[in-house]
């Protein structure tokens, strides 16, 4: 066989490949939100961490786009609380998907091996 000759894989096995293309690209944008959720909880906590220091009239700033707001700690750390359930619940959901979508790219990975064991063998 030479060099010009190229192997045609059947269509299910370049589907395959497509949908092992696209699931990896799935993957890694699942992961990639889920660290940024990881790393705006751990601001957050670093946030709440501060708060819980001052006292109840100490003058609070809140960034607001380009602008700063004068706000209430009881005001902030509720606003921080409830971002900080919203995004642990984000997270888990994130991590269920990655669950599955790890399964599903093993899964699709082991087929396209026994599909490419025939080509590959001499």
């Amino acid at each position: 066989m030479s060099m010009s000759d190229e192997i045609k894989l059947p269509p299910a096995v370049q589907e395959r490949l497509l949908r092992l293309q696209q699931l990896q690209q799935t993957f890694q944008s699942v992961l990639t939100q889920k660290q940024q959720l990881e790393l705006e909880l751990i601001e957050i906590d670093q946030a709440l961490s501060e708060l819980e220091k001052m006292t109840d009239d100490t003058v609070i700033y809140k960034s607001i786009g380009s602008l700063l707001v004068r706000t209430e700690k009881s005001k902030v750390t509720s606003d921080l609380t409830e971002r900080k359930e919203l995004a642990n619940m984000r997270t888990s959901v994130l991590g269920k998907q990655e669950e599955r979508l790890r399964s599903q790219l093993k899964e699709l990975q082991e087929k396209l091996e026994k599909d490419l064991q025939p080509i590959s063998s001499p």
